[in-house]
């Protein structure tokens, strides 16, 4: 089974990613775990995607199709894959159709998380991510136990750059512009669901795999 994430900022794509992935066995791509990462190791890749990401800028195409091709053809990816991040223009999205044709992978659905830009950013202001192990919380809907520190590793709580508020803002302004063309893309293909992601985790979970028809 593959399925592409789509959503803005703060739509719970990670979240409902993780979850689907539990309850239908198959691997949770990211690729802006893989951008993190590539931050945080300090790799020439990271260095140069540092600076797209402190300016709440989209990273370049370049950058993230040549990481997300190479990601999906992993030995964990063969039994099925949760396309988290990616793509984010209609380029991608034309890139990623050639790379399915090419490795016979016909059979996909495309999920759109609909959400409200008051639901963003009260959702990413609140979020703190864990300095060491990468953990996310959030300051009303998941507080750490002890104020500041993670309850994993005990490393301390920071609040990415880009989640500020008028960074955020930015951001939602690039995606709209940007990913506009690659929901109209889906829906001429007939792959695309709407689902509102202003609701509870569960909820939106359960619209997912009933569209699936996973839901037994």
């Amino acid at each position: 089974m593959i399925i592409i994430l789509l959503g803005p900022p703060g739509a719970g794509k990670g979240t409902q990613a993780k979850i689907l992935c539990q309850r239908l066995k198959i691997v949770h791509i990211s690729t802006g775990d893989i951008l993190r990462e590539a931050i945080k190791s300090n790799t020439a890749l990271g260095q140069e995607a540092a600076k797209y990401v402190e300016r709440g800028e989209l990273v370049p195409d370049s950058l993230v199709t040549k990481m997300a091709q190479e990601r999906l053809t992993c030995d964990d990816a063969k039994e099925g894959f949760i396309l988290d991040g990616f793509p984010r223009n209609l380029s991608q999205a034309e890139s990623l159709d050639e790379f399915f044709n090419s490795n016979g992978l016909l059979d996909y659905s495309v999920i759109y998380l609909e959400t409200s830009e008051t639901t963003i950013i009260k959702r990413l202001t609140g979020r703190r991510i864990c300095k060491n192990c990468q953990a996310v919380y959030h300051l009303i809907n998941v507080p750490s136990r002890k104020e500041g520190i993670c309850d994993t590793c005990g490393s301390e709580l920071y609040q990415r750059p880009d989640d500020s508020e008028s960074t955020i803002k930015n951001r939602l302004q690039v995606y709209e512009r940007m990913t506009a063309p690659v929901v109209a893309y889906y829906s001429h293909k007939g792959k695309l669901l709407h689902i509102s992601a202003d609701n509870e985790a569960e909820k939106v979970i359960e619209a997912i795999l009933k569209f699936l028809g996973k839901d037994s």
